[in-house]
């Protein structure tokens, strides 16, 4: 995975328009909410912050051309015992600013690396759904000093991108034509909960889609057996038994074959944007997989 430019709207206007869109898909998230931002190496990074003052950190990334409030069903159950960090990533739209390209997977650990340190996090769950569960698997593999653990919904990088993804993706946008009333069937139909989403939500997505001209970022590459073998932090892996991006059983094998500490599921009633299509399930397993890091932790002390 390669990059060489560094992503933009086409005019200040535009992203003033998305912004404006952020910023109202984020009052989606419980409140109250603070808003940090980050200076790393690549660039300015912007973090939203909920929850608990106290308790092991859980910080979570999002799908590619995603934003924060994607993770909205689960924020207020997550922040109850645990501080709560959603970052805008960089590479997409958003409040982040990107000034130098993250060219591969080492770069890409260090940018977020850089943030976990700037807001002073040790021993933090990171949690990542499709781009964001890649960056997640990938900072286990090349920066794993600040985890305590790592939690990947539907994740790139287990194996190649399928054309059914593209086509998926393609249904998604003619979807988002049909009548307001008839999104959520459309989207069961799919298996693209996108389309049942608060408008709110959904958006930044168009408007980043109309106005964000992205890097030349091709699919995330998939990880070698030696990379997923070396993980040495628990994992879990949540695959949704209708995603578009993954065929469920075989990365369901590969990897509890390859991550020595791995727990693996594969959610029924569930494509790629499983959060979303099953919010209550996924809010409880992330909760009971960090509980049970913290168990472990503690016995081990």
């Amino acid at each position: 995975m390669t990059r060489t430019s560094v992503g933009h709207f086409v005019s200040e206007e535009a992203r003033g328009t998305f912004l404006a869109a952020y910023d109202r898909a984020m009052e989606l998230w419980p409140g109250p909410r603070e808003e940090l931002d980050v200076e790393t190496a690549y660039g300015t990074v912007h973090v939203h912050r909920y929850g608990a003052r106290t308790g092991e950190p859980v910080v979570l990334l999002h799908g590619h051309a995603g934003h924060p409030a994607n993770w909205y069903p689960q924020i207020a159950a997550l922040g109850e015992d645990h501080p709560v960090y959603a970052i805008s990533t960089l590479d997409d739209p958003g409040r982040s600013v990107q000034r130098a390209v993250a060219a591969g997977s080492a770069e890409n650990a260090a940018w977020l690396g850089e943030v976990l340190a700037g807001l002073g996090l040790e021993r933090v769950h990171l949690a990542g759904l499709s781009y964001g569960g890649w960056l997640a698997l990938n900072q286990a593999v090349h920066a794993p000093e600040r985890l305590a653990s790592v939690a990947s919904l539907d994740p790139g990088g287990i194996e190649k991108v399928p054309a059914r993804f593209y086509v998926h993706m393609v249904a998604g946008l003619f979807g988002m034509l049909a009548p307001r009333p008839l999104r959520p069937a459309v989207g069961r139909l799919l298996a693209n909960p996108a389309l049942g989403s608060p408008p709110e939500m959904i958006a930044p997505l168009m408007l980043g889609m109309r106005s964000y001209r992205p890097n030349t970022r091709p699919p995330a590459r998939p990880f070698t057996d030696e990379e997923l073998g070396a993980i040495r932090l628990p994992v879990l892996v949540l695959i949704g038994r209708r995603s578009a991006l993954l065929r469920p059983r075989r990365v369901l094998e590969r990897v509890t074959a390859l991550i020595p500490d791995v727990q693996a599921e594969i959610v029924r009633r569930a494509g790629h944007g499983l959060n979303l299509e099953r919010p209550e399930l996924v809010g409880e397993r992330l909760l009971r997989f960090f509980a049970a890091r913290r168990a472990e932790a503690a016995r081990s002390e």
